[in-house]
């Protein structure tokens, strides 16, 4: 299976999620029976029998899904026989064989992070620095807590230094964990449902592994049999996921959009509380632990302000970007319709005692062109012409979409001036535009109304309305272009043969070729 077909396989029928929770109802029973029945060979047996069960389900799930990333399910199944061999020799011998077990628990762990970077990796997130600042964040608040509530406890029980540093490791592998279960968390789609159940298993693994370490530091006294169920879920689940048709697209290249913002702000939240109160719960800690505490609490305060910074910088971004949406055509990224009479009513005064033109510029057969190459070459043609409008204008002239294939120039212009500008626009358009039809020729017509000082002039829509009829002239005409108040006074040849549009059935017609 390629990974595009992977990633486009459908949603598994009901039927396949029914015989996953079948699958982990069964599992879930099995596990129970140590906490029920208090027999040390029961729990080994379970143990062994999970495992392997856990085994032949990943082998099965390779064998029938085939995914293009085999490599971290066989970490995965090496980590999980890892886990279970230093879980044996640390719980059903009485020899213990330290530091073997934590040896191979460590191995495990190991395991389990290089496969979560591979299939971490290839989930591309664009440039989303936040994502990564977030999961950091929560692995540093869990090292924290970890430091005030486990570690130091583990340094201060008077055990062997050897013991006493592996089992103060645990907990720091624990937070390095927590913050790419975060990550990964953060990019999971509710359609992978392998992940998920993934996710639910290092959960799993994270709440063994602190209860290990709060019997290890002394806090509370954990039966055995108890402490290893969760490390049985996670078997179960991890053998589940393996035979989840969605397991075939893990670690396949991908580009999503990381979400639930919201749930790790509020993690983060929690964390910086948990933080506040460690000053108070740590009273009695000594001057090594209160410069750990002390520094983990700075770096996550640091992270935090950061976050903020972003976050508000973000929004700054996302608001321009909507300000420009709103304002622009994003075909052609030149003003709209609004934005024009917007930025008249705005920046009119800078006008006020100098003369005006508007410029009504229309795409002449731009309908055939549209008809014969169809939308996507009308889309280029719209953009082409916007590109050269522009380009025969000055920085402070106002241009505009105005629907369609029509354009608007606003210029502080005299008649004259207006006149030369609109040559300068014909002649723009005498060249073909090359398109990915091929060559296409298309000319312009132009209306334009002119008057005296803002103060002294009709309004906007009186300007666009006179310059429309005055560019409905010159194509009616041939004229190239027309002034409105010649129009009015007939200086332009014979009125048409027949009567003319009105202007909202023209603007009607327009809209029919609007892209």
């Amino acid at each position: 299976m390629t990974v595009s077909e992977a990633q486009s396989t459908p949603s598994p029928p009901c039927g396949m999620n029914a015989r996953c929770a079948l699958l982990l109802t069964g599992w879930s029973a099995l596990i129970a029976l140590p906490i029920l029945i208090r027999s040390q060979a029961l729990t080994l047996v379970v143990m062994i029998a999970v495992v392997t069960g856990a085994l032949v389900m990943i082998c099965v799930g390779l064998r029938r899904h085939r995914p293009t990333r085999p490599l971290p399910w066989y970490l995965l199944s090496a980590s999980a026989i890892l886990f279970a061999v230093g879980t044996t020799l640390r719980d059903f011998t009485a020899a213990g064989y330290g530091p073997l077990d934590d040896l191979c628990t460590l191995a495990g762990y190991v395991g389990i992070g290089v496969t979560a970077a591979l299939w971490l990796r290839p989930r591309h997130e664009g440039r989303n620095h936040e994502l990564i600042l977030d999961s950091g964040l929560i692995g540093l608040a869990a090292l924290l807590a970890s430091w005030t509530f486990l570690i130091s406890p583990i340094l201060h029980t008077g055990k062997t230094t050897a013991h006493t540093v592996l089992a103060a490791v645990y907990p720091v592998l624990d937070a390095l964990l927590l913050t790419l279960i975060a990550h990964s968390v953060a990019t999971a789609n509710r359609s992978e449902t392998s992940l998920r159940l993934l996710h639910l298993g290092l959960f799993a693994v994270l709440v063994g592994d602190l209860g290990y370490s709060l019997d290890a530091a002394g806090t509370a006294s954990i039966g055995h049999d108890l402490l290893l169920t969760p490390l049985l879920v996670a078997y179960a689940t991890v053998g589940i996921a393996a035979l989840h048709p969605t397991m075939a697209s893990l670690g396949a290249p991908r580009r999503i959009h990381p979400h639930r913002s919201r749930q790790r702000a509020g993690f983060i939240a929690v964390a910086l509380i948990v933080a506040s109160l460690v000053p108070v719960v740590g009273a009695e800690l000594g001057t090594v632990d209160r410069i750990v505490v002390s520094s983990l609490f700075a770096l996550l305060l640091i992270g935090v302000l950061v976050r903020s910074e972003r976050a508000i910088q973000r929004s700054a971004r996302s608001e321009r970007r909507a300000q420009y949406q709103a304002d622009h055509d994003m075909l052609t990224g030149l003003l709209n319709r609004s934005a024009l009479l917007r930025a008249l009513g705005r920046d009119g005064g800078q006008w006020a005692d100098r003369p005006m033109c508007l410029l009504f510029i229309d795409l002449d057969g731009f309908k055939l062109v549209n008809d014969s190459y169809g939308h996507a070459v009308g889309d280029e043609l719209i953009a082409g012409a916007a590109s050269r409008i522009r380009r025969m204008v000055r920085r402070e002239d106002l241009v505009a979409r105005y629907g369609g294939d029509e354009f608007v120039v606003l210029a502080p212009l005299d008649r004259s001036a207006a006149a030369g500008l609109a040559d300068r626009l014909l002649g723009a358009f005498v060249r073909p535009f090359e398109l990915s039809a091929g060559e296409v020729p298309i000319t312009v017509s132009v209306g334009i109304a002119c008057g005296g000082p803002r103060a002294e002039e009709p309004s906007v829509y009186d300007l666009i309305r006179n310059a429309d009829s005055a560019m409905y002239h010159a194509k009616e005409f041939s004229l190239g272009y027309a002034f409105a108040e010649d129009v009015r006074h007939g200086t332009f040849g014979a009125a048409p043969a027949h009567p003319p549009e009105s202007p909202a059935s023209r603007r009607t017609r327009r809209r029919e070729t609007a892209v």
